[in-house]
């Protein structure tokens, strides 16, 4: 049994430098491109904050001026499959009455807070869609996002524009090094989505300024190419 451990030994000891021989260098390289396209739809997320002495006022007053601020955004055009509640909820507020050694908490109201995302499908009326729901009683906007329904054709368009890069680049290592490549043994492509928008300077006078800018949609490829012996 020792005699065939040991020899067995020998034949991987003999085998690994012919192995190790039959392994070509290869050059890593990744490259990147960027498409810019426009956004053909924005996302606004606003909502109702509302305080009162106690939670069912809160609720009551909140339920009020959500019920004005939806019927705002249908009168602005936006369908009530694109309108979604995204926070609803109610919180104790407390007064910090910090004494020496101890802290006392009491609740001296409770807030309400209601968030609903409306996805505007005409990029060029946010402006208004914003002013009609802080008109309506909306006093917390969130946030405004652009983003558009399908990028597969500006993300093919970037793959090519990625991998175009990413051969021209192979191409001048192999130039500058002094060396041939011999074809490419791995070929890779990192996740992204579409980036935020690049924001251009907009001015409307009929209502609040929004930028609907360009979305960034980026391809990053990587390639193991063999260079020959």
């Amino acid at each position: 049994m020792i005699r065939a451990l040991l020899a067995s030994t020998a034949l991987l000891a003999i085998a690994a430098p012919a192995m190790a021989e039959d392994i070509n260098p290869t050059l890593t390289l990744s490259a990147s491109a960027d498409v810019q396209i426009a956004p053909d739809h924005a996302t606004v997320q606003s909502g109702v904050v509302t305080r009162a002495a106690t939670a069912q006022q809160a609720v009551q007053d909140n339920a009020r001026a959500m019920t004005a601020v939806f019927d705002a955004l249908r009168r602005a055009g936006v369908g009530g499959n694109d309108v979604q509640t995204s926070q609803l909820s109610v919180t104790p507020v407390y007064a910090d009455r910090t004494q020496a050694n101890q802290n006392q908490y009491e609740i001296i109201a409770y807030e309400t807070r209601n968030t609903v995302s409306a996805k505007v499908r005409d990029t060029t009326r946010v402006g208004n869609v914003i002013d009609a729901m802080v008109s309506a009683g909306a006093n917390n906007i969130q946030s405004v996002s652009f983003g558009a329904e399908d990028t597969s054709a500006a993300m093919d368009e970037a793959r090519r524009e990625a991998i175009a890069s990413l051969l021209a680049r192979a191409e001048l290592f192999a130039d500058a090094a002094g060396f041939e490549l011999c074809g490419i043994t791995r070929m890779s492509e990192d996740f992204a989505r579409p980036a935020a928008p690049i924001m251009m300077a907009r001015m409307e006078s009929s209502s609040t300024p929004v930028a609907a800018g360009q979305l960034s949609v980026t391809a990053t490829v990587n390639a193991d190419f063999c260079i020959a012996d």
